[in-house]
């Protein structure tokens, strides 16, 4: 089952716009694009790779902002500007040495669709367009760029067994 398929996971691939963002896109006065990220879904993805879970971005549009923040991240798998995210899919399990099976993906719209069915795992956020939902094996409880990435993370990390050990140091300096 989804749970058992989840322990097998080593990377988790994320669309950016609509799963780590709201999906709003800002331009200001000058053009210069921004973003809003959540720090839960920052926090979730550093705890995944300190479980040795590896964490990439497969996104169609191409943004300095996202680079930015896949490097703030320690995000090294980063593709952007993809019309065809099955491209750069295959690129990933090709220098990855990765299964599709070992994959999870999270997406939100149309353009995801193919990846979504070729993986392990395939996730979509509350808030995605509902064509999605018959294809995933998980919809997060909460919108993108809302912490749906964090509730991803938390689940994997519980499901592979990984939630104690990664969050040891939190509660241990809590009971001192």
């Amino acid at each position: 089952m989804i749970r058992e398929r989840m322990r097998n996971i080593r990377l988790l691939l994320l669309d950016v716009d609509g799963v780590l963002t709201d999906g709003r896109i800002i331009y200001d006065h000058n053009g210069v694009e921004t973003k809003q990220f959540h720090v839960r879904d920052g926090h979730g993805l550093k705890l995944l790779q300190r479980a040795g879970i590896q964490v990439g971005i497969i996104t169609g549009r191409q943004s300095e902002v996202v680079a930015l923040r896949a490097r703030e991240l320690g995000i090294e798998l980063v593709f952007q500007g993809a019309k065809n995210k099955l491209e750069p899919f295959r690129r990933i399990l090709q220098q990855t040495g990765l299964r599709p099976e070992q994959v999870a993906y999270a997406g939100d719209d149309l353009i995801d669709l193919p990846v979504l069915r070729q993986v392990g795992c395939a996730f979509t956020v509350a808030d995605a367009v509902e064509e999605l939902f018959p294809y995933v094996d998980y919809v997060t409880r909460r919108p993108g760029g809302a912490g749906a990435v964090r509730e991803i993370c938390d689940l994997l990390l519980k499901q592979s067994g990984c939630w104690g050990e990664v969050t040891a140091r939190y509660f241990a300096e809590v009971a001192e």
